[in-house]
């Protein structure tokens, strides 16, 4: 016990949350806090609403190592009432209780969205300024500066994975439209990803691209491979759907519009 790396994860019965958590928990090395608003999927959590500053969850990050930060509203059209509520207040909570109780980093899920509003064929790096398209892509961005200014500040290790596009169970690549496959984030790439973004050493602040090694790239890998060491072992070639799979992909988003929550979605 004395030698197991501690490790809370926010969000962790959501999308990308729930794929991290089964994966660490595998990891004979690591003590796993999981937390979500709400318990989910057979994962035992600590049931919080991190968007409320409370004692009863943030006593849980005193003696962790590492906060994994995946908690959020991913709907790029979420009303602002839940994203300032998720993805806003619920950030700032957790990078005021990481710094409270001597956290070393925070992962912070980023998205790829951050940068939706170049258009090709202009090369996006790392130090390309942000364009978000919307108010999800926005609060992305506020949670990387949030982070920047916490490193600078309180000396707190902060490196924001700005994720791909991860569909819910297996992640198929072909299931989405011919964007979201440019931008495809394997299961395995994803977790190996957020893995080294646990363990590296030496890193101050860093926001940087996570996708598989797909043909016809949206995002540059070149620094996520300089500072994380990492080396995405899927690849996939883009499919232009036909006409027809384009209207079932579209009604299909309209039909779940209804029934989805903020933990029921893709990311990116």
């Amino acid at each position: 016990m004395e030698n197991k790396r501690r490790i809370l994860v926010t969000g962790a019965c959501g999308n990308l949350g729930l794929k991290l958590s089964r994966h660490l928990r595998a990891q004979e090395q690591i003590l796993l806090t999981p937390i979500d608003v709400k318990a989910d999927d057979g994962l035992q959590v600590l049931e919080a609403d991190l968007s409320s500053y409370d004692a009863t969850w943030v006593k849980e990050f005193e003696g962790q190592e590492v906060i994994v930060h995946m908690a959020a509203d991913p709907r790029p059209d979420a009303p602002w009432p839940s994203l300032q509520k998720h993805n806003v207040d619920a950030t700032i909570n957790v990078y005021a209780a990481a710094v409270a109780h001597g956290v070393k980093r925070v992962v912070f899920a980023s998205s790829c969205q951050v940068m939706f509003g170049y258009s090709e064929p202009q090369r996006v790096t790392h130090e390309s300024v942000p364009r978000p398209v919307n108010f999800y892509g926005a609060t992305k961005v506020f949670g990387e500066r949030l982070g920047k200014r916490y490193a600078e500040q309180y000396g707190l290790s902060t490196i924001s994975l700005r994720i791909g596009t991860i569909w819910r169970g297996e992640n198929a690549p072909t299931v989405g439209p011919y964007h979201g496959q440019r931008q495809w984030l394997s299961n395995r790439d994803f977790c190996q990803a957020v893995e080294k973004a646990i363990f590296v050493r030496d890193v101050s602040f860093a926001a940087l691209f996570v996708t598989s090694n797909n043909t016809k790239p949206l995002w540059d890998l070149s620094e996520t491979i300089s500072v994380l060491d990492f080396h995405p072992q899927d690849t996939h070639n883009p499919i232009r759907p036909s006409q027809m799979a384009r209207i079932k992909y579209r009604l299909r988003k309209v039909l779940l519009g209804g029934v989805r929550n903020v933990r029921n979605h893709s990311h990116g």
